[in-house]
């Protein structure tokens, strides 16, 4: 019986695009999960129809996503130095994840799942690779589950497959945009539909952060990931983009519209995560205070002393 792509238990795999060639992968085993390996000549075959249904999908683009022998990948496409082009196809876990078994710190997900009832910004940020998206995506899963309501979501490429039903009152339509300026247009469009939550894949482009403050602060819950090294770089970085579309004011509408920062990476003894969380209808609230007066790089101490605090109340609920 002749294998399938799906066979193969690579988390990224190397294809060549401009002819047919070996391809490389990273696999899903943890022993070799940071080395790369050639695929098994026995995927030859397979590999050789993939980087053929990929041209087809993707034509001109340089991103995309794929679903192809029973697997759905994320695409990333480069033309080379050497005169090649190759494309990085990175595994989506088609299963739509549940909140609760991420293995995220409960103290933080308990949180968390209240906040589906609030409106404002929810920004997921980390570095590449590290589950920003698989939280966010949970996160609204539940939100639509448990709630109800509707969402609306602006991504590029659509990774998890979650248009349609959640539950039984709640309903997501996912929109795959194509050109950076279909961010802030996706954004804008978004709003006309009353959604109850906009989930924003990734913001690239000034117009689109801006977007992305109205939306946060006329009603509705926004949530969005961000490529960070810390909570501070997240936050600095939707200032800097938000400044060059609307000038001043970004920083009031940023700590008006801020319900919670989560910074996530994942290190050897599993998912590390920093956060804080404002107050709701708290003008006064401290992260909305530092944010205001343009003190982001003071927010390391505060949130490490919410974190010691949420970690204690966490620790007296579990000795009573």
């Amino acid at each position: 019986m002749s294998v399938v792509l799906n066979d193969l238990p690579f988390v990224d795999v190397y294809v060549r695009l401009d002819q047919h060639d070996k391809a490389l992968y990273r696999s899903l085993i943890r022993a070799d999960s940071k080395v790369s390996l050639f695929v098994p000549p026995e995927f030859q075959d397979s590999i050789n129809r993939f980087a053929d249904a990929i041209k087809e999908k993707m034509g001109d683009r340089v991103d995309g996503a794929i679903t192809f022998e029973g697997v759905r990948c994320r695409l990333s496409r480069s033309h080379l130095s050497d005169g090649t082009t190759w494309v990085c196809a990175r595994r989506i876990n088609t299963v739509l994840p549940d909140i609760n078994k991420l293995n995220l710190p409960s103290e933080v997900v308990n949180h968390m799942l209240g906040l589906g009832k609030r409106d404002g910004l929810i920004l997921i940020s980390g570095p590449t690779g590290h589950g920003k998206t698989t939280t966010a995506v949970a996160l609204l899963s539940y939100y639509l589950k448990t709630y109800g309501g509707t969402a609306v979501t602006i991504e590029d490429p659509c990774e998890f497959i979650m248009h349609g039903r959640h539950g039984e009152k709640g309903q997501c339509f996912q929109n795959e945009v194509e050109k950076e300026e279909d961010w802030a247009l996706g954004l804008k469009r978004a709003m006309r539909w009353a959604p109850n939550y906009i989930y924003v894949g990734e913001i690239r482009t000034p117009a689109a952060a801006e977007q992305l403050l109205r939306a946060a602060t006329t009603g509705h819950l926004v949530m969005t990931t961000v490529h960070a090294g810390a909570m501070e770089e997240a936050l600095m970085g939707i200032v800097f983009l938000a400044e060059q579309s609307m000038g001043s004011g970004v920083h009031n509408m940023l700590a008006t519209g801020l319900t919670a920062l989560v910074n996530q990476s994942m290190g050897e003894a599993g998912m590390n995560m920093k956060y804080v969380f404002t107050e709701e209808n708290a003008p006064g609230d401290p992260i909305r205070a530092l944010i205001r007066e343009d003190k982001i790089g003071m927010m390391s101490t505060y949130v490490d002393r919410a974190a010691a605090r949420l970690s204690m109340a966490a620790e007296r609920r579990r000795s009573t």
